[in-house]
């Protein structure tokens, strides 16, 4: 695989009007264009913000408990950590790690998590005050028996081994396709790879997209899971320019979206897909791509 060595911003700022030069200017009426946001590796800012909005991601609604719960999860690509949270939130998997390769994003990954502490330590504490006041209220002797039952239902919460968010979510910087390996060879139940295909086959061609799958499958247990979110084909077309590289390697993708379930099945090794797309329903005009679960 071709190594990149350095990929140059292809953007540069819009020069002055050339009919302005020479003549005075008023700063307070002239007006600047405002420069649409380049991410090479698909590493937008507020990305989740104009695809989901303050709603839940409607990509959850696709995702099955079952295939989270209890299990060690891998997000590639996660961004601003969203969906890495909200899956840690909704089907309490045992642990879920978050990459990218955009180091702003990991940070805003954890600034996300810490916001999403916050609000769970004000949403006890007030319950607490709730059931306080409750308690408070009733004659003594059911008083006495309800904060009982309050202390052995904290005790039974804490011994079942209930632990913290921020005990089961991490986010790593990483180029998953380059050199990023798990740590003690350590290996995944679920993982998934939302949106990130083109950005992987414009950075490194039809050869980096090979080593996602492969790698995927390597870092999966037996029966492990692969879900993913490719994007469709006429979205590369609107990215081609983003860099030199994304140029050159747009002109000799050979492998196309349409293409990537018969590579996954007969040539990587996963033995059956799902279509879970139907289930993602509400997603917004422009962000109504397939979603696919494999099985290893």
């Amino acid at each position: 695989m071709a190594q990149v060595e350095h990929l140059e911003t292809m953007w540069e700022e819009e020069k002055k009007d050339n009919n302005c030069k020479g003549e005075e200017q008023n700063p307070v009426r002239t007006n600047k264009r405002k420069h649409k946001e380049v991410a090479i590796f698909g590493n937008y800012r507020n990305y989740y913000g104009y695809r989901i909005g303050f709603d839940e991601d409607p990509r959850l609604k696709a995702m099955k408990k079952e295939w989270f719960e209890g299990k060690n999860c891998l997000d590639i690509g996660c961004n601003s950590g969203a969906v890495t949270i909200a899956i840690a939130q909704k089907f309490c998997c045992r642990s879920i790690l978050g990459i990218d390769i955009d180091s702003d994003r990991v940070e805003d990954s954890y600034w996300h998590l810490e916001k999403v502490l916050r609000a769970q330590k004000r949403l006890l504490k007030t319950s607490k005050q709730a059931d306080s006041k409750r308690l408070n209220g009733l004659e003594g002797h059911l008083a006495e028996s309800l904060n009982g039952r309050t202390r052995d239902d904290s005790e039974e919460s804490h011994a079942s081994g209930r632990r913290d968010l921020s005990d089961i979510v991490s986010f790593k910087k990483a180029n998953f396709i380059r050199n990023w390996y798990p740590p003690e060879n350590m290996h995944f139940d679920t993982i998934i790879c939302l949106s990130v295909s083109k950005w992987v086959q414009l950075n490194w061609g039809d050869e980096g997209l090979i080593t996602l799958f492969v790698k995927a499958w390597r870092l999966l247990q037996p029966g492990g899971m692969f879900i993913l979110e490719p994007q469709p084909w006429s979205s590369y077309n609107k990215n081609r320019l983003v860099s030199e590289t994304a140029r050159s390697n747009y002109q000799n993708i050979k492998i196309y979206p349409e293409d990537f379930q018969d590579i996954l099945l007969d040539k990587i090794g996963f033995r059956r897909v799902e279509d879970i797309t139907s289930n993602a329903s509400g997603q917004k005009s422009g962000f109504q791509r397939p979603i696919f679960a494999f099985w290893k």
